[in-house]
């Protein structure tokens, strides 16, 4: 069984071993660049919608205290005038409003703590997206010159005539004791 175990082992290790030649290094670390990209790209989408959530919680929240405003108000009427039967429906309101509110408020607490989760997490993404463009800039400097970019420079080209001037030339330079 160790044989068996100690093969599968090595078939293993020759597999990933063909597999990282195949892989190239920049090719993926430009797709985990762009994954990266799309994540901060969606959390900061959902950032806007929480924060447009917000702000109609806040708008509701304020529209429940204007009306627990006018509640009292109509309250303090229904006492002096002794009508303890409108007084209460005016009291059930405000009781509904208060419930409303408590959980709206608590709503709002909850989106708030969430935006901040969010906006904590887009900025350790953004950086590590950061050091993930730095290292495929570095990656793409350093990437190694294949032989077509070798030969793509134009190679000098020396004619006959050059040929000749520099045979004279050296037949001039040894002929002189």
């Amino acid at each position: 069984m160790a044989v068996i175990t100690r093969l599968a082992r090595l078939f293993r290790a020759d597999v990933h071993a063909v597999l990282d030649r195949i892989e190239e290094p920049d090719v993926l670390l430009r797709q985990a660049v762009r994954d990266m990209e799309e994540e901060c790209a969606r959390d900061a989408q959902r950032g806007a919608l929480i924060a447009r959530e917000e702000e109609k919680l806040a708008a509701r929240l304020a529209e429940i205290d204007r009306g627990l405003g006018d509640a009292d108000e109509a309250l303090d009427v229904c006492m002096r005038s002794g009508t303890d039967a409108l007084a209460r429906a005016v009291i059930r309101r405000q009781l509904e409003a208060r419930q409303l509110r408590k959980g709206l408020a608590a709503r709002a607490q909850g989106l708030a703590d969430d935006r901040a989760a969010l906006a904590r997490r887009l900025e350790e993404n953004r950086r590590r997206l950061d050091v993930m463009r730095q290292k495929a800039a570095v990656l793409a400097d350093e990437a190694p010159r294949t032989a077509d970019q070798d030969w793509a420079s134009p190679m000098p080209v020396v004619r006959d005539e050059d040929v000749e001037v520099a045979l004279l030339h050296e037949k001039e330079r040894r002929a002189v004791p």
